[in-house]
Formats: structure tokens, sequence, C-alpha cells
């Protein structure tokens, strides 16, 4: 995707970057850090939680947007996703997620080191379907 980035994307990420330590994965040791951008501007952060029986276990991402959202947001720009694997993808059920609540989502997929890749949601989950309401 072309897409220029902005000083507030590299803000994004360098907060993704620093949510992922606030991981808890006890089982996997696998990291994962999130940010979201509202459309205010506001970054609003989650990581990932693990539990022992893998069903209750929560992303990164969800946790971010559930979050935004339980406080009463509506609709977020962009999000950004670091794991402590480069080139950390979310999930499909983070896909969807995304994909229904921020159709026209940018996603950022960034690395330890800054370097990151660019993604509209649309590219992620091609097809995608969500509720028109």
């Amino acid at each position: 995707m072309d897409y220029r980035v902005l000083d507030i994307d590299k803000k994004l990420m360098q907060e993704a970057i620093k949510a992922r330590e606030n991981a808890y994965a006890p089982i996997s040791n696998f990291r994962v850090g999130a940010a979201i951008l509202t459309e205010s501007d506001e970054i609003i952060v989650g990581a990932n939680v693990e539990i022992s029986s893998f069903s209750p276990t929560s992303c990164a991402e969800r946790n971010a947007i559930f979050s935004y959202f339980s406080g009463g947001g509506r609709h977020f720009t962009k999000i950004a996703i670091c794991g402590d694997d480069d080139n950390t993808f979310p999930c499909g059920v983070c896909r969807q997620v995304i994909y229904e609540l921020s159709p026209e989502a940018i996603v950022f997929i960034v690395n330890e080191d800054s370097s990151y890749k660019v993604f509209n949601i649309r590219e992620l989950l091609p097809n995608g379907f969500r509720y028109e309401l």
C-alpha cells in the first residue's frame, strides 16, 4: 500500500512497541502490543493476555479496541501491532474485529527496531463482511 507515514503514525507505532512490555504471556512467552488511533488523535493501547486454557486468551488488538469501545468510543482510524517476532500480523479474529469496527483502518505491522509495513484492513481481510447499520 502506498501511504505517507505521519508523525502521529510514528508515535502510534512506538506506543505499540511499548505496550508489548505489558503483555501477560507466561505459557508461550509471545508478547504482542497494539495501539489504536481514534478520530480525535487519542492513542489507546492494549497487550495480549494469555490464559492457560487458550479460549479466554485475548489478543492485544482486541484489548485496545474493546477498551476504547467500552469507554464510549465508536471509530478508530489506525492500528499498530508489534510482537516478539518480526512481522506479527493480527489473527483472523482480530482482522474481523478491525474490519467490522473500522473497515477503512490503516494497519501498521511494526518490528521492535521500528521498521514497519503498512496495509489497509481490506488487504488483510479480502471480501470481509460486516453488519451494516
